[in-house]
């Protein structure tokens, strides 16, 4: 899978992208990850790619023209390398809420763009014209789309073969099969301060374990 990324701020991308599970799936050539700068494809001499609102109101909107140009050149560059379909997504407050059914159904792509607005929002017409799908994170506002960026690729990456150092990790996670939480988990000690393990756990019955985590 290649995931391409437009953003204004691509150094908020640097140290989640380098570590854990993700880094490790970069390095292994599981994803290819790219953070582009949106200001690279803006026409002006100041780099801009933010305008006024129409009919007036608070802060700034990003532009359409230098969005719609970045989207094109990196469906381009894409197809220079192989004839492969790719999804345009923007994630903004107006999408749909995301799950983890969506994640699986993203991790079946094999070119993802996701475009992170920022400032008071993004031209409508991304929305209209340029995007396949829109994603909301959760019913709360952040200071713009970067967050929800890293929360999509990290969790489709986390399903993509060979990205997990375990792939039965996968098997009873929560929200597998919709709304099922995984069940409580305990290490050692099995007492810490009083605080005591469920003695089945420690039994060694594999079928009262099971009963004992399908319960909870």
């Amino acid at each position: 899978m290649k995931i391409d990324i437009l953003t204004i701020f691509p150094k908020m991308f640097e140290g989640v992208f380098g570590t854990s599970i993700i880094g490790r799936a970069t390095g292994t050539g599981v994803v290819d990850i790219k953070v582009h700068d949106l200001r690279d494809w803006s026409s002006d001499a100041y780099k801009s790619v933010d305008g006024r609102p129409f009919g007036g109101g608070a802060g700034m909107v990003m532009r359409v023209d230098v969005v719609e140009r970045a989207i094109q050149d990196l469906k381009d560059q894409k197809l220079k390398e192989s004839k492969t379909q790719t999804k345009v997504i923007l994630l903004d407050t107006k999408g749909e809420m995301y799950n983890q059914r969506k994640a699986e159904s993203l991790a079946k792509e094999e070119h993802l763009i996701l475009i992170a607005p920022h400032f008071e929002g993004i031209d409508h017409r991304v929305h209209e014209h340029l995007v396949d799908e829109v994603i909301c994170i959760g019913p709360f506002v952040l200071s713009g789309g970067e967050i929800p960026v890293m929360t999509v690729v990290d969790s489709v990456v986390r399903l993509l073969p060979g990205a997990l150092g375990n792939s039965e990790s996968l098997t009873e996670e929560s929200f597998n099969d919709g709304d099922t939480r995984e069940y409580p988990q305990y290490t050692r000690p099995a007492e810490y301060k009083g605080w005591k393990v469920p003695e089945v756990l420690l039994s060694g019955n594999h079928s009262e374990i099971e009963k004992w985590r399908k319960g909870n």
